[in-house]
């Protein structure tokens, strides 16, 4: 986690953010019942609890300052709650493409559940049964990151765990899998940038705008 202000002018790009190159602001949705429990969810349309709404209010203040070309949110309530709440809500298109990972059979299932039929599981070498691959949300993330290009400034996309992982890879040139490595908790933001024309990570999984101790996955 690295502390930040409240808008763009927080990131320090060469001595000159006003004209610098464009970031895209990755935003996961606030928490609900069942990511505080650790269950997969991927197309369920599950609501924000009371502390996802309180941290969406949080990200409302982190972002007040920042003014985006293109606001995009996935259709699925929690993250386009979070967007509302935010203060993207008017703004935001919804676009499909930012779904989470469709986990098929292990949807609303925990890792230790699923470990018990297959010990040593991880989503990430293992995959789902009946789901998309890694590869199938790294094509959609890769449609996404296309209008991002094309956007002409900075944008946003309010979204999901998994996905906004692999997003984030893509980015970087990176196989779909390297996500593995980019721990994204509710409610936090990511920032994606350039440095001399090379895709980078300026700010990864950054809760400083939450509560102390409200740091949750």
């Amino acid at each position: 986690m690295t502390p930040g202000g409240t808008g763009r002018e927080a990131i320090s790009l060469g001595g000159s953010p006003g004209g610098a190159a464009p970031l895209v602001v990755l935003v996961r949705h606030g928490e609900t019942e069942w990511s505080r429990s650790g269950r997969h969810t991927g197309r369920s349309d599950i609501a924000l609890d009371p502390e996802g709404e309180a941290q969406a209010r949080w990200l409302r203040h982190r972002l007040r300052e920042w003014r985006f070309a293109t606001v995009m949110v996935s259709p699925l309530r929690r993250a386009r709650k979070t967007c509302d709440i935010a203060g993207f809500g008017r703004a935001a298109r919804v676009e499909p493409d930012l779904q989470e990972w469709d986990y098929g059979s292990y949807e609303g299932r925990t890792a230790e559940e699923i470990r018990e039929q297959r010990p040593g599981w991880t989503i990430w070498r293992d995959g789902v049964v009946g789901g998309e691959t890694a590869e199938d949300v790294a094509r959609r993330a890769e449609s996404v990151l296309a209008s991002v290009r094309a956007a002409g400034g900075d944008v946003a996309l309010f979204a999901h765990g998994h996905l906004l992982r692999i997003l984030a890879a893509r980015w970087c040139d990176l196989p779909p899998v390297a996500g593995e490595h980019l721990a994204f908790s509710a409610g936090a933001i990511s920032i994606l940038g350039s440095d001399r024309d090379a895709p980078i990570i300026w700010r990864w999984n950054d809760t400083s705008h939450l509560p102390a101790g409200d740091h949750r996955w």
